[in-house]
């Protein structure tokens, strides 16, 4: 348990001080007058160690009362998608007549889009990250979260960067395959080859992958983008505080009812 300044002193008090005054009254009950130095070193001592636990006391961080604490934003597995939207749309209405704060919102979208067609529908209000996954029929791709603060030119240099990284994978399933793998994990390596390879294409050409995005702004400034075409949610977060204590789950464009993983039977 963490104590206060004023306890921290009566511990100084009761561990140093006295002992001190003990051994002060010892000298004078053998008729010993103390010399000067004696007692200005017990003075010092006392003085250096009140000190040092004051400036502990001030040095002491700050509890981080977020730590913990995670938000989660969207639809969680096997949620169901049309009830999140209609939630998501009284909220932002609440908060919007109550003319609410600047807020962190989920800005999910009808469909996939390229980089720029992101400015649009976007502008006015502040993005932090931009979701993605190539749209490939039947596969389970890999969503990435870009980070993001000007669209859409850093869209278009994290898909190059994932690029990058789809062609190493890529590359490493070709080499396990010409490492003469077992039977049962041929089909394994091809399929994670193919996939890392259209991932690889698709985003190199800045492919039309995007359909969420996290964006900060007030309600009232998220009604109107709420309305604009190509937009499907807009969901309103105000009790995230911190950016790296929430999670985020955009429904894909083509899931209807239940969210469920990428490359199962969508409803």
């Amino acid at each position: 348990m963490t104590r206060s300044l004023g306890e921290r002193l009566a511990a100084v008090d009761e561990l140093l001080l006295a002992p001190i005054a003990r051994g002060y009254r010892r000298i004078l009950a053998g008729r010993r007058r103390p010399t000067s130095l004696t007692v200005a070193a017990c003075l010092v001592a006392g003085a250096v160690l009140a000190v040092a636990v004051w400036q502990a006391d001030r040095a002491a961080p700050a509890t981080d009362m977020s730590v913990g604490q995670v938000v989660k934003v969207g639809v969680e597995p096997n949620g169901s998608i049309p009830g999140y939207a209609e939630s998501s749309r009284a909220e932002l209405d609440k908060l919007a007549a109550e003319g609410a704060p600047e807020a962190y919102a989920l800005v999910t979208l009808t469909e996939y889009l390229p980089p720029e067609s992101l400015t649009p529908i976007l502008a006015g209000v502040a993005v932090s990250a931009v979701y993605v996954r190539v749209p490939l029929a039947g596969e389970q791709t890999e969503i990435v979260r870009i980070p993001v603060t000007k669209v859409p030119v850093d869209v278009v240099t994290g898909m190059g960067q994932i690029a990058d990284r789809k062609s190493r994978e890529a590359a490493e399933y070709a080499a396990k395959l010409t490492a003469s793998p077992a039977a049962d994990l041929v089909a394994v390596y091809e399929s994670g080859q193919r996939v890392a390879a259209a991932e690889r294409d698709a985003y190199a050409e800045h492919c039309a992958c995007a359909y969420a995005a996290v964006v900060r702004a007030t309600p009232a400034a998220l009604e109107p983008l709420a309305h604009r075409p190509g937009v499907r949610v807009v969901d309103v977060a105000p009790e995230i505080r911190r950016l790296d204590r929430a999670v985020f789950w955009p429904p894909l464009p083509e899931q209807r009812t239940i969210a469920i993983p990428p490359g199962d039977t969508q409803g």
